[in-house]
């Protein structure tokens, strides 16, 4: 019955946060002058609005599951976005009672929560 759930987030510097988006691993389809889409793959994605609302960046949070979490956080911390964009933040991996997980900072101040559950 439903085929994807897609949120939107707004950006400071769009032309900054679409640069971090492909450097992360996402595809960018350009949907207009204040609108793209990036998929990780066929079904996972967002929208990034050409749109700074500070209220609203600062309380926007994502997570993503992933497989394989120490695999996947080699690859980030491979990738040197800390270096790349001054404001993007990464954390280092912590274990919870559910699973495990770390946190990224896009350029706008986005939390990413990135994990995996326990079996």
């Amino acid at each position: 019955m439903f085929k994807s759930i897609r949120t939107f987030i707004g950006a400071k510097n769009h032309e900054e946060s679409k640069s971090f988006y492909k450097d992360l691993g996402f595809t960018e389809t350009n949907l207009s002058d204040t609108l793209s889409y990036f998929k990780i793959d066929e079904k996972l994605g967002f929208y990034l609005q050409k749109a700074f609302v500070k209220d609203w960046v600062d309380n926007s949070m994502l997570f993503l599951e992933v497989e394989n979490l120490e695999n996947y956080y080699s690859l980030i911390k491979e990738k040197n976005l800390t270096k790349t964009y001054k404001r993007v933040k990464l954390s280092k991996i912590v274990d919870k009672d559910w699973g495990k997980e770390f946190f990224l900072h896009d350029p706008s101040g986005i939390l990413w929560h990135f994990g995996n559950f326990k079996e």
